[in-house]
């Protein structure tokens, strides 16, 4: 089927089955995040190779995830994190698995990791989910483990390779960037009279935040420079002060690296509210205890709105 041609979404960058690039670039990819672009991965498996792999049905399945936080990593490394998702099992559409977070996270060279904090404490109606770190795959053969943290924890995690027979990471880069300031509040471009106006018309906003994880990485000094990509919902403007406030999605933070990967307490996920004055208020999880904690860095923000 043809679709009309007001279709936004773009394809970057196309890797094939051994993660070899055959369409588009990385740079092209990179640019568009930077832009602040939205983020939509594409891949392709079958159903007895990645679902069950006990199951006669070998049916091809196309899965098409978003990404709501993005990482630009020193300028040129990218990876995306799914943070709304639940386990679920295809093709049934039921949620029979123990309630957690499904935090994959996809890198711009195809390696895939994930984070599962669970929400509920375990019960014998709960089966483990069929793509958990918990879970022994001697079966999967396109799954290449490299690693794993706090298996026996409430926040396992895992880093890995799945052999999809491709990766296409679909952009759409038509935010525009209406403000820049600094940590300190100063504007580096353009007003909050035009983050004003923008929601004034019923747009959306993002915003980059620059350095967001850097009390995540183990060695303080050595950190990656990196901005980090969330959508608001709720924005305010007070029209004395001058003052611009949006409220995040919700979202996961990881220490920086090339490739992006998940260790030990080296990743959280939560809420943000976010000041044009660099001001930032985090309400964060913790994902071993599910206890919140509520803090307040200053970062370089960048505005942009659709």
């Amino acid at each position: 089927m043809k679709l009309n041609n007001k279709n936004k979404w773009q394809c970057a960058l196309e890797l094939d089955i051994e993660r070899n690039i055959i369409d588009g670039d990385p740079s092209n990819l990179r640019e568009a995040i930077q832009n602040g672009a939205d983020l939509r991965i594409h891949t392709r498996f079958q159903h007895n190779e990645h679902i069950d792999t006990t199951s006669n049905n070998d049916e091809l399945i196309l899965e098409a995830a978003e990404f709501r936080t993005t990482y630009l990593i020193d300028n040129k490394w990218v990876a995306g994190i799914m943070t709304l998702r639940q386990p679920t099992s295809p093709p049934f559409a039921e949620f029979n698995q123990r309630p957690s977070m499904s935090f994959f996270m996809y890198n711009q060279d195809g390696h895939q990791c994930r984070a599962r904090p669970y929400l509920e404490e375990e019960s014998p109606k709960y089966s483990i989910p069929p793509d958990s770190p918990k879970q022994n795959r001697p079966h999967m053969t396109k799954m290449h483990s490299i690693d794993e943290w706090d298996i026996e924890t409430n926040a396992p995690s895992d880093n890995f390779i799945y052999d999809f027979d491709f990766f296409r990471y679909f952009v759409r880069d038509d935010w525009k960037e209406v403000l820049s300031n600094d940590e300190n509040g100063d504007i580096i471009s353009g007003s909050s009279e035009d983050l004003a106006d923008a929601i004034a018309q019923g747009m959306e906003v993002k915003a980059g935040l620059r350095n967001l994880c850097n009390d995540l990485s183990a060695n303080k000094s050595e950190t990656f420079e990196h901005e980090t990509f969330i959508q608001m919902n709720s924005c305010y403007y007070y029209t004395k002060q001058h003052i611009f406030i949006g409220g995040s999605h919700p979202l996961v933070r990881v220490a920086p690296n090339i490739p992006m990967k998940y260790q030990s307490n080296n990743w959280d996920f939560g809420w943000l509210m976010l000041r044009n004055d660099g001001k930032v208020g985090r309400r964060l999880v913790d994902p071993y205890t599910l206890k919140f904690t509520d803090s307040q860095s200053s970062h370089a923000i960048r505005w942009f709105v659709r």
